[in-house]
């Protein structure tokens, strides 16, 4: 079963502003929303007693999307992947990826683009490479 997360990407700050990025994903559409719902019910609560001159600015952007639903409107753009496979003697192993690419940017314009491994290591960290 897929579980969404809330995960916290980057974090800087001085005395006089602190910013935080977080991605907040789900594929679950209700969920998502739910989701976005708490960030800002959690920005509300914490701010609720700061000083006039102190504030939580809280701004959402939409980037996690579930590729799936475009890529599966045109099946041959897999069909064509997995026989590029087959011809280099390679044999498909066609899964279902749960992360935020740039497959899913796209997907999000209508643009069918399924992920290909490339060999990736440390996924998500510093060291990640292909």
């Amino acid at each position: 079963m897929d579980q969404g997360f809330y995960h916290l990407s980057c974090i800087k700050g001085t005395v006089e502003k602190t910013e935080m990025n977080y991605i907040i994903c789900d594929f679950d559409e209700q969920n998502f929303a739910k989701r976005k719902r708490a960030m800002f019910q959690i920005a509300e609560e914490q701010g609720k007693d700061l000083h006039p001159d102190c504030y939580i600015e809280l701004t959402v952007d939409d980037i996690c999307y579930n590729m799936n639903k475009v890529v599966c409107k045109y099946p041959h753009v897999i069909d064509i992947a997995k026989q590029a496979m087959i011809d280099c003697n390679i044999k498909p192993n066609v899964q279902l990826n749960r992360d935020i690419t740039h497959g899913e940017l796209l997907a999000a314009y209508g643009i069918p683009c399924p992920n290909i491994f490339t060999g990736g290591y440390n996924l998500h960290s510093k060291d990640e490479f292909i």
